[in-house]
């Protein structure tokens, strides 16, 4: 007779838009969910919330006691600083390193949500993993101390780098473009719909049970395209004129991200293209 197989606990930190649509897309699959966040929220029928606070010493390690087969960090800084981003993203690492110090049992494999803003490419080249990671920016240079953490803490451990992301409720450039206060800027800019953020996650989770991970992939879809080509091409979908503004902030950086390694490891991009995202917002948008 064939033992049952037990279903995997799965532990998202810092569960916000991201860890839900995650946990949607893997229950099906059988994992026990758990997502932390620093407020109360209600349960929804896949995933259970756990209110903690995991920048703070001692608020995860009675969590982490539970035993979590798969640990997912996708954390979001309260504000948009030095202090910021090194308490979101590198004390929550150090929190969940010393943490899992303490227990007995050893998730197989830990992911890290970090950004493309570890990269401070600047001339419209081409970047990968294997490209120097040199910040300029605070955000880059907090998020590599927070990656360097998790791939020398001894644990199975992955780091996602994301492009920008969008998708539902993301509507910044649509609202410029109304707004005509849109960038003409020549910069190349690089995206990834969110569901796409999502299912790379979820894919990796699964790839991990059959093969070992890279210790890095590059999450961006397969369209690196100058921002005012983006936005003049929204801007005909909405039938706006006039829709640049001179003195628009610029996107940071000026780079094409490459998606081979993703790419191949079999995963397929429901959004290869920010059209077909955006065709989608857009429609939403008029409702």
């Amino acid at each position: 007779m064939n033992e049952p197989v037990l279903s995997e606990k799965l532990l998202i930190i810092g569960c916000g838009d991201i860890g839900q649509r995650l946990a949607q897309q893997v229950a099906p699959r059988g994992y026990d969910i758990t997502g932390l966040r620093r407020r109360a929220f209600s349960d929804l029928p896949y995933l259970r919330y756990r209110q903690c606070d995991v920048t703070q010493t001692g608020q995860l390690a009675p969590i982490l006691a539970e035993g979590f087969d798969v640990i997912v960090i996708s954390m979001t800084p309260a504000e948009r600083s030095d202090a910021g981003y090194q308490q979101a993203y590198v004390q929550s690492c150090q929190q969940l390193v010393a943490g899992l110090k303490q227990q007995t049992h050893t998730p197989r494999l830990i992911l890290f949500v970090s950004s493309t803003a570890v990269y401070g490419q600047n001339d419209g080249s081409w970047v990968d993993e294997t490209s120097p990671t040199q910040p300029e920016g605070f955000s880059g240079q907090r998020l590599l101390e927070a990656e360097q953490t998790l791939l020398n803490s001894g644990y199975n451990s992955s780091i996602l780098r994301f492009s920008g992301i969008y998708g539902p409720g993301r509507n910044r450039l649509i609202e410029q473009v109304i707004n005509h206060r849109a960038s003409a800027s020549p910069h190349y800019t690089n995206r990834i719909h969110v569901e796409d953020c999502a299912g790379v996650l979820a894919h990796l989770i699964e790839l991990a049970k059959d093969q070992t991970l890279e210790p890095v992939y590059l999450a961006t879809d397969s369209s690196p395209t100058p921002m005012r080509e983006v936005v003049s091409w929204i801007a005909q979908q909405l039938d706006v004129s006039d829709f640049l503004a001179a003195d628009a902030v610029n996107e940071r950086g000026n780079k094409r991200i490459s998606n081979q390694r993703l790419l191949s490891t079999g995963y397929v991009l429901r959004y290869p293209d920010f059209r077909l995202g955006y065709r989608e917002l857009i429609a939403d948008y008029r409702r």
